[in-house]
C-alpha cells in the first residue's frame, strides 16, 4: 500500500510540474504572439487574403521591390485548379467516379459495394433470384447505380462551380515576357513606381493605371482605419471586403481600433498583368512607409503599435471590370 500511495503522489507532483512549465511556456509566447499580431495589424491583418483569378495558387515574379517570394493564400475564395489550363492544378479523373471524389466517390463505391454484397448473400435489388438472373440483376443494378451517381455528380458540380469573374479565365493569356521601358515614373511621390522588365502579359499598364494604384493604397488604409465598409466596398473586391469585415468584428470585440495613417509610397514596381475573358489584372509589389496603432475604443490609449513610422513591402493585386476602376483584389505578404 505505502508503494501505491508513493506512486500516486509522484503522479501528482509530476502532473503539478508540467501544468507549471506549461504556464510558463505560455506567459513567454503570449508576449511573443501579441507582438506579432500587433505589428501585423494593419488592412489585411498581415496575410495573404484575396484572388488573382486564375494565378491565385501561382506565385508572381519577383521585382526590385519586392525580390523574395510571396506568401500563400490564408483566405481566398478560389478553388485549387479553378481557371487553371494546367493537367497538374487538379486531380486527374480516376476510372468511372473519379473526378467527383471525396462525398460522391464516396456515395457511389457504397452504391456498387452494396449491390456486390446483394449478389453474394443473396439480398440486394433482385434479391431471391438465383443463377443467371442474379448475374442479370448485378448488370441492371451497376447500371442504375452508373446512371444515379452520373446525375448526382452532375448536380453536385453545378452547385459547388465557382461563381467568381475569374472562372472564364483566357487560357491564352500570359505568353513569354516582354520588356516595359516606362522608368521613372511617380515624381515626387517619394520615389514612386519604377518599371523594368516584369510586363509579362499581353495587358498593357498605363501611368493613369500607377496613379490608380497609388491612389487605392492610401484610400484603402484610410477606410480601414475610419472602419467605413461602405467606402471599402468602392474600393475593393466584395471578397476582400468581406475579409476586411471579418478583421473589423474581431477589433470591436477587443475594444480596440486600428488607426493606419501617413501612408506613403517609397517604391513600386509591376510584377505582372495579365486579362482573363472581360477582367484586367494587376499584381504590383509595393513598398510603402505608414504610422500603424492600435487604440483602445474608450481610452484611446495604444494598445499595440507606436506613433513612430514604420515600412510595409506587400504584394497587392488589382481587378478592373469592364466600364469600371481599379479595385484592390488581394494582399499577399513577402517572404
Amino acid at each position: 500500500m505505502p508503494g501505491i500511495w508513493e506512486t500516486n503522489m509522484n503522479f501528482s507532483q509530476r502532473s503539478r510540474s508540467l501544468f507549471k512549465t506549461i504556464a510558463v511556456v505560455l506567459a513567454l509566447a503570449l508576449p511573443t504572439a501579441l507582438a506579432i499580431s500587433s505589428a501585423d495589424a494593419r488592412v489585411g491583418g498581415g496575410m495573404s487574403s484575396g484572388s488573382r483569378g486564375s494565378r491565385t495558387y501561382s506565385a508572381p515574379p519577383s521585382t526590385t521591390t519586392a525580390p523574395g517570394s510571396t506568401s500563400q493564400f490564408n483566405r481566398t475564395y478560389t478553388q485549387p485548379g479553378a481557371g487553371m489550363n494546367s493537367a497538374a492544378a487538379a486531380p486527374a479523373r480516376g476510372g468511372l467516379f473519379g473526378r467527383a471524389g471525396g462525398f460522391m466517390g464516396g456515395l457511389a463505391a457504397g452504391f456498387l459495394g452494396a449491390g456486390l454484397l446483394g449478389m453474394l448473400f443473396g439480398g440486394g435489388l433482385f434479391g431471391g433470384l438465383g443463377g443467371l438472373s442474379s448475374i442479370i440483376g448485378l448488370i441492371i443494378q451497376i447500371v442504375l447505380v452508373v446512371v444515379v451517381v452520373r446525375l448526382a455528380m452532375s448536380w453536385w458540380q453545378r452547385r459547388h462551380t465557382p461563381q467568381a469573374a475569374y472562372a472564364n479565365a483566357d487560357a491564352s493569356a500570359g505568353p513569354g515576357p516582354q520588356a516595359n521601358n516606362r522608368s521613372g515614373l511617380g515624381g515626387g511621390l517619394g520615389g514612386g513606381f519604377g518599371f523594368g522588365a516584369y510586363n509579362n502579359a499581353p495587358l498593357e499598364i498605363k501611368p493613369d493605371d500607377y496613379e490608380a494604384f497609388e491612389r487605392l493604397l492610401g484610400d484603402v488604409q484610410s477606410a480601414w482605419s475610419n472602419e467605413d465598409v461602405a467606402k471599402l466596398h468602392t474600393l475593393a473586391t466584395p471578397e476582400m471586403v468581406s475579409y476586411f469585415e471579418q478583421d473589423l468584428g474581431q477589433n470591436r470585440a477587443r475594444n480596440v481600433v486600428n488607426k493606419v495613417s501617413d501612408v506613403k509610397l517609397l517604391q513600386g514596381d509591376l510584377a505582372e498583368s495579365w486579362r482573363e475573358g472581360e477582367t484586367d489584372y494587376a499584381t504590383v509589389a509595393l513598398r510603402f512607409a505608414l504610422t500603424d496603432k492600435t487604440l483602445d475604443r474608450n481610452t484611446g490609449a495604444i494598445v499595440a503599435g507606436s506613433e513612430q513610422p514604420g515600412e510595409a513591402t506587400e504584394v497587392w493585386t488589382f481587378a478592373r471590370r469592364p466600364g469600371g476602376a481599379w479595385e484592390l483584389s488581394a494582399i499577399q505578404q513577402t517572404n
